[in-house]
């Protein structure tokens, strides 16, 4: 068995959009301070850094002309409100109330998307770390030129690092893309483990295929929208979008095989050839991770020998299975199943032969260009002020979050000024980081930031305690802020041990650190993370399960739309590959949405956690149906079959989506009564299938049953 080897887990992240955000961070913000300081001007220094700093919350990836004009507007926003702070922070009740309107305000951006949420939340950090920084109003102009001057000086980085490598945050997000799908096809492994748990392997699948969505998002939308690609002028380009458009593809694929798992343990454990696909379908995901490795890394990835070995070894146990089954030892249909599972691992492997092929024509111009309509497959958010006016009422979720967020930041506000603390805007920014729309996001992020506070405290004061080397200091102090930047995105619990001994550390070197200060700032998170979670549950509470019945129409419509598409392949000979790509691209995204949303509500009280084991139910047939359906789509184009009549299967068709649009009304409109709807039944005697035996039936069949399973369970649930 391969395991991926430590030190490639180092060269990954060493190589990741992670480190180089880190990295790239760490030099915006700290650069000013140290050149500066080296002429006396330590103070101007740190300003500059300021506005580097706010300006990079905004700085997270996506396309470049998105993320220069989301820094030009923050970096405008930032300056504006600095100098409103530093005018308005003399007076209690003056800052209290612009802080009051710019909470509200500024949260609401969350409508327009994440990005511009993240300017909201920068602009408002600005004017937290501000708050108690009175001076005369010349000095309030000089300052925030200075962070005006810093703000600008990261964005001309930003937009430099670009330049010198345009497609490298390309590369990254499509080679963490591929490792997901590499994890996805290793949690499929364990099905033909030997008693493996379904129903957790299951729903790790399910978190997984999240992900999936959420990598192959990010890469469709960095490769969509980056003119360099879309113009189709270089061979790297034409090659970036040939791997992911194989690799979508690849995943329909890994996707497309469910089966009956215990039936096959049941028939097949004795026997032993269910470790062989184990070990088959492991080495893939090896394979998948050598891809993702080499386009971070430059390098050619190969299929190994082994890899090779061990399929040609399962092809030639099925056939031996299957000749050697005289005494029906096994039965027809299961050794039907491992053939099938077989035949797909090899279309699989020959993907992943594909696309290796690619790497050897990446510098040539040679290299074709994939066929895919890029403008139908990205979405434009529009900054309307219409979609502001219409969110401002109680139903809209934004709306409440921004509520919640001005009470707790006023409330943080006035505990805060009460208090006195030396540092007491570190309540404000911890209120501020913590409050997220929803109730089951802000718990964790509430955790999070408490553990990573309170460990990274004590790590903090250790390294203030036993070093006093000034240099080793240093040396600390970049490793931390390095590590913080680099985690915040992968893993907040650890970007928050980073920062705070990067924070103590950074005020022992302004001469301002002590114990007491590690003290201070752990009481600081603890209250402002107390406040908001109490808010999150008690004030204007947005709970998961009121959007419940929004995700399961959608992927109900999905699932529809995806069937349509697919017996089009079969029925329909004007057949639009766009409009199928479209179609299975809108089921992964639904998907993703509900099984987060699922697993979201799990962290909300017991109370709240409305039809939680028919939802489970409803999540667990949607995908399985889906699951089918890929099979069949890939029935039509992996295998050679030759039908003598196929309108057989029509009346099935029609009845499936007859029974999808059911179960859409009955969510819609919480109907009561239940309907004798009949299953259609297949007449043998009017299909004929020469080869291939009879999967296509089948396989219609099986979404049928599942989509009467989907009806049933509408049925029950009431939202």
């Amino acid at each position: 068995m391969q395991i991926r080897q430590p030190i490639r887990n180092v060269q990954d992240f060493l190589l990741s959009t992670y480190f180089a955000d880190g990295l790239r961070i760490t030099v915006g913000v700290l650069l000013p301070s140290l050149i500066l300081a080296q002429f006396g001007m330590l103070k101007y220094g740190m300003t500059l850094s300021l506005g580097a700093l706010c300006v990079s919350v905004v700085d997270t990836p996506g396309p470049m002309v998105h993320r220069r004009n989301a820094m030009l507007v923050t970096t405008g926003l930032i300056f504006v409100f600095s100098i409103l702070t530093g005018l308005t922070n003399k007076s209690h009740y003056f800052i209290g109330f612009l802080l009051a309107i710019s909470s509200f305000v500024f949260s609401m951006f969350y409508i327009y998307g994440v990005r511009a949420a993240a300017i909201g939340t920068a602009t408002l950090l600005i004017m937290v770390l501000s708050i108690d920084d009175v001076r005369p109003w010349q000095e309030v102009i000089i300052h925030s030129l200075m962070v005006l001057a810093g703000s600008l000086w990261y964005t001309a980085l930003s937009y430099f690092v670009y330049r010198l490598r345009p497609f490298r945050l390309v590369q990254q997000a499509l080679s963490e893309s591929i490792f997901e799908v590499a994890e996805f096809l290793r949690e499929k492994a364990k099905f033909y483990h030997r008693n493996n748990n379904y129903d957790k392997t299951y729903a790790d699948l399910l978190q997984l295929q999240v992900s999936v969505h959420e990598k192959q998002d990010a890469v469709r939308e960095l490769l969509f929208k980056t003119r360099e690609i879309i113009r189709d002028s270089t061979p790297e380009g034409r090659f970036l979008m040939l791997v992911f458009v194989d690799m979508v593809d690849l995943f329909e694929q890994v996707m497309s095989t469910y089966y009956n798992y215990k039936q096959l343990h049941e028939q097949f454990d004795a026997a032993g050839i269910l470790p062989d696909y184990e070990m088959a379908i492991k080495r893939i995901s090896y394979a998948l991770d050598d891809i993702a490795f080499a386009l971070k890394s430059g390098g050619t990835p190969v299929v190994t020998k082994r890899l090779l070995i061990e399929i040609e070894r399962l092809k030639i146990k099925i056939n031996d299975f299957e000749k050697n089954n005289d005494k029906q030892q096994f039965s027809t249909s299961g050794i039907i199943a491992l053939k099938n599972i077989e035949v797909n691992i090899e279309n699989i492997l020959g993907r992943v032969k594909t696309i290796n092929s690619y790497f050897k024509l990446r510098n040539s111009k040679d290299i074709r260009k994939a066929e895919v309509d890029t403008e139908k497959f990205i979405t434009r958010q529009k900054f309307d002020f219409n979609l502001f006016t219409e969110n401002l009422t109680y139903s809209s979720s934004t709306f409440r979050h921004s509520l919640r967020v001005t009470v707790v930041m006023v409330l943080g506000f006035v505990i805060s000024q009460i208090l006195n603390f030396s540092h007491s805007y570190w309540i404000l920014l911890t209120i501020l980081v913590i409050s997220k729309p929803g109730f089951s996001l802000t718990k964790q992020r509430n955790y999070q930031r408490l553990i990573g506070t309170t460990v990274g405290a004590f790590v903090g004061m250790g390294v203030l305690t036993y070093i006093h080397d000034r240099n080793t200091l240093f040396a600390i102090l970049l490793i931390c802020m390095i590590g913080c930047y680099s985690f915040q995105r992968k893993n907040y619990v650890v970007s928050v041990l980073f920062m705070t001994p990067y924070i103590l550390i950074l005020f022992d070197f302004l001469g301002m650190g002590s114990l007491a200060l590690a003290r201070e700032r752990i009481y600081d998170t603890f209250i402002g993370s107390g406040i908001a979670l109490l808010a999150s549950y008690s004030l204007f509470p947005t709970w998961e399960h009121e959007k419940l019945k929004e995700a399961m129409v959608s992927i109900l419509k999905a699932n529809k739309a995806y069937f349509e598409q697919v017996v089009k392949l079969y029925f329909d000979k004007s057949y639009n590959r766009t409009d199928y790509k479209l179609a299975r691209k809108e089921v992964y995204v639904s998907t993703a949405n509900l099984a987060s949303l699922f697993q979201r509500m799990f962290s909300e009280p017991k109370s709240k956690q409305l039809f939680i084991k028919e939802v489970h139910q409803f999540t667990a047939l949607c995908h399985l149906s889906s699951s089918y359906m890929a099979t069949l789509s890939l029935y039509n184009n992996e295998h050679d079959f030759h039908f003598e009549n196929f309108d057989a299967l029509k009346p099935i068709a029609n009845n499936t989506i007859y029974l999808l649009d059911t179960c859409i009304d009955n969510l819609e409109k919480g109907q009561n009564t239940v309907e004798n709807v009949p299953l259609i039944r297949l007449n043998d005697n009017t299909l004929n299938i020469k080869s291939g035996e009879d999967l296509v039936p089948e396989q219609f069949d099986l979404i049928q049953k599942v989509a009467y399973d989907l009806y049933k369970l509408s049925v029950k649930i009431k939202i």
